[in-house]
């Protein structure tokens, strides 16, 4: 799909001149809408990588669901065609377990949440445990228990502090939508009078953490995401240049209606190969 023509007056591109901006020498990707949909690789997406790879270019593949490890999420995404290592991969298990080393190091928590929450925390040195955890943490699962939630609720009131992976309030299935992380997210905080703090996108705090990882700079990377009101807004708000393409959940008519733009919008992923070959 070829890229969209714009008004002249409708720009895609930076207010800044392009040979002003310092090359960009890394690149953060979302995974849904973008690299895969329902299991499948889109056009040019595994071409992306590779053009990554050549170049010598570090890279991070990002994802708010942290129901699956990365090693889970590497071999989910070469039975869609894509090789992506596991150490590429950074999910809102990975950011809320870095987040929290830097908060409270090797602490304790409550969890809720299945393997990719809870290997990443362990990772962090973080000890499980339902008597006067430190922290009360939400993931997501497929297996949400009232008497998990209801003790949650409890902790809380007694003082733990509550951190919640990300905000997505829904996400998809084969038979339909289910609620997901802000969903109960909110059944919590109705019950406790306390909100969470998410760490996952729109929280420009995953991307930063997700640059760390990679030893790159806001302002030589860039974000390609499907989403304005997560990809786009987190790339906006921690510095990066973003790129939206419309493979995913947003349309072009959509865009309008937001206060930031992207840096570019691009039909798919394919378009910005380019983009990167011209880099360096």
């Amino acid at each position: 799909m070829a890229s969209p023509t714009l008004p002249a007056d409708d720009a895609t591109t930076a207010s800044l001149p392009l040979d002003e901006m310092p090359p960009v020498t890394a690149w953060l990707s979302d995974m849904d809408g973008v690299l895969v949909r329902e299991n499948r690789a889109l056009p040019g997406a595994q071409q992306f990588l590779d053009a990554l790879e050549r170049k010598g270019m570090p890279f991070l593949v990002l994802t708010n669901n942290s129901i699956f490890t990365n090693r889970d999420l590497s071999a989910r995404l070469a039975r869609s065609g894509l090789s992506v290592p596991e150490e590429r991969i950074w999910t809102s298990a990975n950011a809320t377990a870095a987040f929290l080393t830097q908060q409270s190091p090797a602490s304790t928590a409550y969890v809720i949440g299945e393997a990719g929450l809870t290997t990443a925390l362990h990772g962090a040195g973080y000890i499980m445990t339902d008597q006067d955890p430190e922290y009360v943490i939400l993931g997501e699962t497929r297996t949400y228990d009232f008497n998990a939630i209801t003790r949650a609720i409890r902790l809380i009131e007694g003082g733990a502090k509550f951190i919640a992976t990300n905000p997505d309030v829904n996400g998809p299935s084969d038979e339909g939508t289910l609620p997901a992380t802000g969903a109960v997210a909110a059944m919590i905080q109705a019950a406790t009078g306390r909100s969470p703090y998410f760490v996952g996108k729109p929280n420009p705090v995953m991307i930063r953490a997700g640059l760390n990882k990679i030893g790159a700079h806001s302002e030589a990377a860039a974000m390609v995401g499907d989403r304005m009101d997560t990809d786009i807004q987190a790339g906006v708000e921690a510095g990066l240049r973003t790129h939206l393409v419309l493979s995913g959940s947003t349309t072009l008519e959509q865009v309008e209606a937001f206060p930031f733009r992207p840096f570019g919008i691009h039909g798919g992923i394919g378009e910005l190969i380019e983009l990167v070959e011209a880099e360096r």
